[in-house]
């Protein structure tokens, strides 16, 4: 298993806007892709970041090829689309996350 982890810091007057087209309009569209599992949306809570808000969008999967696969075809359009919505009231950086490897 993988989870692809999207961290978001976004500034506090777009912060509504956001939750509801992150809820309504992308996550639905990165999952109408087929290539992930579930996904869940949170706020963090704690350290509280000097500005903004900040959110961890979590999406699992069944292996790094299918997220390779994501990556390849969708992500690119799914990112352009969030960036020309929220253009420079927004951070973002990602993560991945392997679940069962061995340490």
């Amino acid at each position: 298993m993988v989870i692809y982890n999207v961290t978001v810091n976004i500034n506090e007057e777009i912060q509504q806007d956001w939750m509801e087209w992150m809820k309504n309009v992308h996550i639905p569209e990165v999952m109408s892709t087929g290539c992930f599992l579930d996904s869940r949306m949170m706020c963090l809570s704690d350290p509280q970041p000097e500005e903004g808000i900040t959110f961890a969008i979590q999406y699992r999967l069944q292996d790094r090829q299918t997220l390779d696969r994501y990556f390849d075809e969708f992500a690119p359009a799914l990112q352009q689309s969030h960036t020309d919505r929220y253009l420079n009231q927004f951070v973002a950086f990602r993560t991945i996350l392997d679940l069962e490897k061995e340490f």
